[in-house]
């Protein structure tokens, strides 16, 4: 696995827009205001040509123009790290277009987003063998104040923070719009981890597992699988010994779609070598639907394997979210309801 150097001090920030770009509010203001920040914290910024596109279906631009936009950025010594200007509907469609030999060659660089940019953290990974960060996109970083997560997002980005804690509450419903949009997170519900070994809920134990950070956002997760860019079971297998540990959510899927997902993922192959699940809180977090949960549809497949399965973790769509790096080695314990993440460059 390889590793990117760290965004040293006074260093340069790259944003590019693979997905969707800022060119309305909330975003545009979230993301201005995000630069001004960074700006007085000493870095220096470069703005991708997409940064501000709105033209593109589901993306800023056209995939072409997408693809081409972040094979140069993530390629060029122009910019430290790169982060996504936001997450969108049609990511996928750019990768067709994208050279992921050139960038298997270039020295690696940090990447971070989330969301629709699992099309990119995630084969970073998988096929590049290079670690990216699944975390906030650029506007979060205008938000006023800061959310302890944004701060968290800076320090992996930084080498700072390898360790990371959940947060004692989450956001239901957004206070950022147009007349608000550096509003910071909402976080009204307190949060509550719930842990499962097999179908087993417990209650007062220590819980430990150790493997590979993988994941992402379902939706995106089950669009790629099975297509020329799905190396999954090459990364499950190279692994094999540290096995994986998988962190899921999802976005669009209400819970019959992560029922289905989840079958789609272990017939494929993707859960061999599984040595626990991180499952953020799903956007239809409380859904019931013909008598299924999101925790039936998550342990249909996931409680066959009697390994931990930690339930409404901090990741997501439902902020504020822990930044992983995905591909990393990491040590997850969970006791009573702290969840602690070390995350090892190895």
């Amino acid at each position: 696995m390889r590793y990117p150097k760290s965004l040293p001090k006074g260093g340069t920030i790259g944003f590019v827009a693979p997905s969707f770009g800022c060119n309305i509010e909330p975003y545009k203001s979230g993301f201005d205001n995000a630069q001004k920040k960074l700006k007085a914290l000493g870095y220096q910024l470069k703005l991708g040509p997409n940064c501000y596109a709105g033209e593109g279906v589901g993306i800023s631009s056209t995939p072409e123009k997408c693809a081409k936009e972040l094979t140069e950025a993530y390629c060029d010594m122009a910019s430290d790290v790169l982060i996504s200007c936001g997450g969108g509907e049609l990511m996928c469609e750019i990768l067709p277009d994208m050279d992921f030999e050139r960038i298997k060659a270039a020295k690696p660089k940090w990447y971070m987003g989330y969301s629709d940019n699992t099309n990119f953290t995630y084969l970073l990974a998988t096929i590049c063998d290079t670690a990216a960060i699944y975390g906030p996109c650029a506007p979060a970083f205008g938000m006023e104040p800061w959310h302890p997560a944004i701060a968290d997002a800076l320090g992996v980005l930084t080498g700072e923070k390898h360790e990371l804690n959940g947060y004692d509450k989450w956001e239901r419903e957004s206070l950022k719009n147009e007349e608000n949009p550096i509003a910071p997170y909402h976080v009204t519900e307190s949060r509550i981890l719930r842990t499962f070994v097999g179908r087993k809920q417990m209650e007062g134990t220590n819980v430990q597992m150790q493997g590979r950070l993988l994941g992402g956002c379902m939706d995106c997760l089950v669009t790629l699988l099975g297509t020329r860019f799905d190396h999954t079971k090459d990364f499950i297998e190279r692994y094999q010994e540290d096995g994986v540990i998988w962190f899921l959510e999802a976005c669009d899927l209400n819970v019959f779609g992560i029922r289905r997902a989840m079958w789609q993922m272990e017939e494929a192959g993707w859960f061999e070598h599984v040595k626990g699940f991180l499952i953020g809180r799903p956007l239809c977090f409380g859904q019931e639907m013909m008598g299924l949960d999101a925790y039936n549809a998550v342990l249909k497949v996931a409680g066959e394997k009697n390994i931990p399965v930690i339930m409404d973790v901090d990741l997501g769509h439902l902020p504020p979210m822990m930044p992983l790096i995905v591909g990393s080695y990491a040590e997850v314990s969970v006791e009573e309801n702290d969840i602690r993440i070390q995350m090892h460059n190895r």
